[in-house]
This record gives C-alpha cells, sequence and structure tokens, in this order.
C-alpha cells in the first residue's frame, strides 16, 4: 500500500504515469479510506489508465467491468452455468432416478429431489462476473467500472449497494461479503451525469487535459527515443488543436501514437506537409481535419 502521497506521485511515475498532486492525494486517500473513486473528465484523459497503473503499481489483480446501454445484473455479477448443470442432470439421470423409483406418491418424489437440489445452484455451477470476482477474490484487486454513464440508471442505483457493503446478496445461496474490499475506480465520461447518491459513496476527481510542461515530460517518459524539438511541437499542435472547436479533441493517447508514428516516418521536425499527411493520426473527424487544414500555414508558424 501507499506510505504518502509522494509515495503514489513517485510509483506512478515509475509505471510511465504522471500523477499531479490532487490526483496522487485522492489515490493516497481511497488506498487509506477503502473509498470507490469516482474519475471524471473529458475522453482521453487518462482515466481508464489511471486504474491499469494502479493495479500495476500495487501489483495486484485488475478487474474491468466495461458499462454500456443495456448492461444488467446478470452480466455484471454472476449467471449459472446452465449447459453445466444439464450436463450434469444427464450424467447423474440413473441417480436421480432411482431416488425417484424410492417414492411412493408423487407428492414425495418431489419433495426428495427438492432436498437435492441445492447441489445444482452451488458455487460450482456459478459463473462469477467482474463485481463477484472481486468480492470473491482471494487476494486484494482494483476493479475498474469504465464508463459508468453509459450503463442505465436502474444499473447505477445497483452499484449503490454494492459499492456501500461490498456485498451481494444471491437466493440460492445467501449474502456473499467481500474477503477483501477491491480499490473501486469508477470512469465517466460526462455523456449523462452521476446521481449525487453515487457521488456521496466516491471520492471524486476531475481530470483535465495535461498542461503543456506536464503533456512533454509525459512524451518524453513514454517515448524516449523522440527529440525534443519534435516533442514540443508535437505539444504545442496538439494544445493548439484542442482549443479548436472540434468535435473530438486529440487524447493522450492519441498524442502518444502519433508521436510514435512520427519516429516511424524518420521525422526529426513538423513541417505543414508532415503536418497535413498525419492529421488523420490525432483527428478522428473529416469534418474536424478539414477545419485544422485553413488553420496549418499558422500553426506552423506558431511552432517555429
Amino acid at each position: 500500500m501507499f506510505k504518502s502521497i509522494s509515495d503514489v506521485q513517485e510509483r506512478f511515475e515509475g509505471k510511465g504515469y504522471l500523477c499531479n498532486r490532487q490526483v496522487a492525494t485522492v489515490i493516497y486517500l481511497a488506498s487509506r479510506m477503502k473509498k470507490p473513486i469516482l474519475v471524471e473528465g473529458p475522453p482521453g484523459v487518462g482515466k481508464t489508465e489511471l486504474g491499469k497503473t494502479l493495479a500495476e503499481v500495487l501489483g495486484i489483480e485488475l478487474i474491468r467491468l466495461q458499462c454500456y446501454e443495456g448492461l444488467d445484473e446478470a452480466k455484471a455479477l454472476y449467471e449459472w452455468k446452465y449447459a453445466k448443470q444439464l450436463l450434469y442432470t444427464q450424467i447423474l439421470k440413473d441417480k436421480i432416478g432411482s431416488i425417484l423409483n424410492e417414492s411412493v406418491t408423487l407428492q414425495e418424489a418431489v419433495d426428495r429431489i427438492s432436498e437435492e437440489e441445492d447441489v445444482f445452484f452451488s458455487e460450482r455451477f456459478l459463473e462469477p462476473r467482474p463485481l463477484l470476482k472481486a468480492i470473491l477474490a482471494d487476494e486484494p484487486t482494483v476493479l475498474l467500472i469504465d464508463e459508468v454513464d453509459r450503463s442505465d440508471p436502474e444499473f447505477e442505483a445497483f452499484l449503490l449497494e454494492v459499492l456501500s457493503d461490498f456485498q451481494v446478496s444471491i437466493p440460492e445461496l445467501g449474502t456473499l461479503r467481500a474477503k477483501h474490499i477491491p480499490l473501486v475506480i469508477l470512469t465517466s465520461n460526462n455523456s449523462r451525469e452521476m446521481t449525487d447518491a453515487l457521488k456521496r459513496r466516491c471520492l471524486h476527481l476531475y481530470i483535465h487535459f495535461p498542461e503543456k510542461e506536464e503533456e512533454l515530460r509525459m512524451l518524453q517518459m513514454r517515448i524516449p527515443d523522440l527529440s525534443d524539438t519534435l516533442a514540443r511541437q508535437i505539444v504545442e499542435v496538439v494544445y493548439r488543436l484542442r482549443k479548436l472547436d472540434l468535435k473530438k479533441s486529440p487524447s493522450i493517447s492519441e498524442t502518444l501514437d502519433w508521436a510514435k508514428s512520427l519516429i516511424v516516418l524518420n521525422a526529426d521536425k513538423l513541417d505543414q506537409t508532415t503536418l497535413d499527411s498525419t492529421l488523420n493520426l490525432i483527428l478522428k473527424y473529416e469534418r474536424d481535419i478539414e477545419k485544422v487544414r485553413n488553420h496549418l500555414p499558422q500553426i506552423i508558424k506558431e511552432i517555429g
């Protein structure tokens, strides 16, 4: 576990994730208080990567639940292995038959079969989904509930019980409590507002796009082969693009991919031709690309 806020920053930086003081403070508190973290911010600022890096830093398993519209408890919590139950029923057909043959009346047969039905609704036939996996884990884990804003409000309400008590009730098995309370990271791209009830249960963290110097350090840390000149030009271009009214601003991961691509192209600095021919690597909509093309001469002049 973390010794201090500085320890969080150092260990995250050791894995290539720059953690400012605010982010490190929330992570430190969450690890000490066993509270979930709700991370909000625009797409591509490193919210999901925060959860992945947290697991990597602590050397523990990452369990990820990707949320989407229509996600329900069965897909997030558990399902019964019906095919396996049916197979075992076929294998034990003779044994079941003998039980039925020993019964005199229909009611007695039903009663005797019902006494044995718990065998088919035991953990042997239970298929844990991400939430239950995190609760049943024998070792501490990081539970990443990604893009929770994509799920329906009903599913968000279901999460409240899980995040409050870290326990679930399965009618056939009873209440299952977490052996180790997982470190929970929930991410949201703000496609819909999270409820106050969810926010109350979490430490809240909003991540903005990094400042230029911070993103420059990130680039140099992740891609050490990048020249200083090219790294600074990349950051300047991305910074300017994010100021434009685009449908989708370049994310950090797209910036990193663009930088790696420029190395593959043996570019040591950006000129208008190189920038024009690689715009599609950082912009994902043709309308955005056409809009930026109108600004290319000015951008190249400004970045030098």
